[in-house]
This record gives C-alpha cells, structure tokens and sequence, in this order.
C-alpha cells in the first residue's frame, strides 16, 4: 500500500463476524490518536482492494468485508504508563525526609 497515512500503523486485532461476512480490524499507532485515525483511513480506502487480494489468496465461500477501525488500548496504555512513572518519580522526591 502506497498510502503513507498508513505508515507506522499497528494492527493489534482482528474480530471476524460468526456468520463470516466482515472482519473489524484495529489499528493503532505509535504516535498517537491522530496518527492512528489517519492510518483508519488510509487502511478503509483500500479495503476494497484489500479484500480482492484475499479472495485471489485464500479458498474461501465468502471474503469477509473489511472495516478498519481505531484501537486506543494501545494510548490508553502509554497514559497508564506515563501516570505510574510520575507517581514514583513523586514517591522518590517526597519520602526522603521524615
């Protein structure tokens, strides 16, 4: 894929529907919300191509639809993250002197 928006991007997980029609796929990136909603729509853009070339590919009745959607576990994580190294960099400066 051409797209640069796409650049970056992590796919993280894909959720197939039981009856096989459409497949979600999330996508993250790592910098940022921004970044990974452009990726969205870089990705939805060439769904169509994307799923021509799984049909060619595989031996499948039906070619799920593909639906590119944005994952923010991966943001939410960072925040997480950034939140528990200020909390023992707080803990570290405030506990020396009793």
């Amino acid at each position: 894929m051409r797209d640069p928006r796409v650049l970056g991007a992590t796919l993280t997980e894909v959720s197939v529907s039981p009856d096989l029609k459409q497949a979600r796929i999330f996508v993250t990136h790592y910098l940022g919300r921004d970044a990974a909603q452009a990726a969205v729509a870089g990705f939805n853009s060439g769904a169509a191509r994307f799923r021509r070339e799984l049909a060619a590919r595989l031996a499948l009745r039906v070619v799920p639809t593909l639906v590119f959607a944005y994952d923010p576990s991966a943001d939410q994580g960072f925040r997480i993250d950034a939140l528990l190294n200020q909390a023992r960099r707080e803990d570290r400066g405030g506990g020396g002197s009793s």
